[in-house]
């Protein structure tokens, strides 16, 4: 019998991932602060999560990273938290008592779950990671950029049942419009290399304020667009552009 696959977007890139029963949170994001508005309503609160196997955190940004959200809404902090030693460093310090560090292709288990770091690139050091469990695996992009060694992941780990994949092509204005998150047209590429069963693109909805729009970020709030060229460039990949809380669930 097929082990069940669904996903729930919290909000942004915050999702919650059940494989088989095995619940993965990835990318904590649950509180606003200025220059960084979700965009969208957030689907649960801290405590409203319920049972968290492990908490996959990509890089230290707040809106990837609010481990603060996390400790404040009573989390379990023995929750094994894995990511990055620049993530680990802060979950240590914020009380997580099971840090696991993984780098590039390094992979850690919890129970039956193997979560494997592959590259990413983006403002600060980010991972993306390959969440696998009961023969199922998702590929979770967090808001990199694209990046070669992406398109080795079918090699690495055989077919893919799900895709979330960033898509706003967030730039940043200070920096001369310096792109640091695949656009769509990136992302399309990228899922036509992947063939995931199913795609979902997160990460879009963000916004920095009126003002911090102007100043800060530019990006593109249309999800439409990546199912648009993801048509064009995989039109044997399905898309899914769901609302927040709105679970969806992986044939």
């Amino acid at each position: 019998m097929r082990t069940t696959l669904s996903v729930t977007r919290v909000g942004h890139a915050c999702q919650l991932i059940d494989i088989g029963g095995i619940r993965v949170l990835t990318d904590p994001w649950f509180t606003q602060a200025a220059t960084y508005y979700p965009g969208e309503p957030v689907a649960s609160t801290v405590a409203a999560l319920g049972r968290v196997d492990a908490v996959v955190v990509s890089h230290e940004h707040y809106d990837h990273c609010d481990l603060d959200a996390l400790v404040a809404g009573g989390f379990d902090l023995g929750t094994p938290l894995i990511g990055p030693g620049t993530v680990a460093a802060i979950a240590r310090d914020k009380g997580f008592r099971d840090v696991r560090v993984v780098e590039a292709w390094e992979a850690a288990t919890v129970g039956d779950l193997t979560v494997t770091a592959a590259p990413g690139k983006h403002g600060v050091h980010e991972v993306t990671f390959v969440i696998q469990a009961g023969g199922r695996a998702v590929f979770f992009g967090g808001d990199s950029l694209r990046v070669p060694e992406l398109d080795t992941i079918p090699d690495r780990f055989g077919p893919l049942d799900l895709a979330i994949l960033p898509v706003n092509g967030l730039c940043i204005r200070p920096l001369h419009l310096r792109q640091v998150v695949m656009d769509a047209e990136e992302a399309a590429g990228l899922t036509a290399v992947l063939k995931p069963a199913l795609a979902v693109p997160h990460h879009y909805a963000f916004h920095s304020g009126r003002l911090g729009d102007r100043m800060i970020t530019k990006g593109d709030r249309d999800p439409r667009h990546y199912a648009d060229a993801v048509a064009r460039l995989a039109p044997e990949v399905p898309v899914r552009l769901v609302l927040p809380g709105t679970p969806v669930v992986v044939p």
